[in-house]
């Protein structure tokens, strides 16, 4: 049982490493991390009785 909980740590500090990696070098290969650029207006009622 310990072998399968060390095998799944290190699975998930590959996985976590990995991920990092990607994030930083993603963009290299032509993945775009970046949120759309759109304003949004949006009434607000201050003083609504």
């Amino acid at each position: 049982m310990g072998r399968i909980i060390k095998w799944l740590f290190y699975l998930l500090v590959l996985g976590a490493i990995a991920l990092v990696i990607y994030a930083y070098v993603g963009p290299f290969f032509g993945a775009d991390f970046s949120p759309p650029q759109t304003e949004i207006v949006v009434p607000v009622d201050l003083d609504a009785k």
